[in-house]
């Protein structure tokens, strides 16, 4: 039978036992609370930019943003800023559309200031062939804007209408 000081240290072994299992959930709940909020303020960015709003990079980018797109080729690198994204990058694009492009899929998987999205892309090119593109965008976000974005798309797609289609 087990003495009364017994019974004492197994409780105290099973709660420091269990406390050591679930201490990683503990210490993340607020890591938890930012998952949440920070996958929320993607999705509701896309939501806005596929019912045709025209602020999604305002919306979700901070300022400073460091925006990498991989891989190889004329138009891959990093632009340090939003502005430089812009300029750089989203202007000599739209300016080869006749329409915006438009997310039609998206899928967001979020774990504390991280974010991935996979989307894809539709609109159609000043010379009338669509343009399609599929993305995935890694974000790190801080205080509700992306701070780090490294964007992986078909960047022959990208180029072939830089390259085919005059801008506006």
């Amino acid at each position: 039978m087990m003495s009364i000081s017994n019974s004492r240290m197994a409780l105290i072994g099973w709660t420091v036992l269990a406390m050591t299992a679930l201490w990683p959930h503990l210490a993340t709940a607020s890591g938890n609370a930012d998952t949440v909020r920070n996958k929320q303020i993607v999705s509701d960015a896309f939501q806005r930019w596929a019912a045709g709003g025209t602020t999604f990079f305002t919306d979700l980018l901070a300022p400073e943003v460091v925006w990498t797109v991989e891989g190889s080729g004329p138009n891959a690198g990093t632009h340090r800023g939003r502005d430089a994204l812009m300029e750089r990058a989203v202007r000599p694009l739209a300016a080869r559309l006749s329409e915006s492009i438009k997310p039609v899929s998206t899928r967001i998987w979020a774990d504390g200031d991280h974010v991935i999205v996979n989307w894809d892309g539709v609109a159609r090119a000043r010379d009338g062939v669509p343009y399609t593109n599929r993305y995935v965008w890694i974000m790190r976000m801080q205080d509700g804007k992306a701070i780090e974005v490294n964007a992986f798309l078909d960047l022959a797609r990208f180029d072939d209408v830089l390259r085919r289609v005059s801008p506006q």
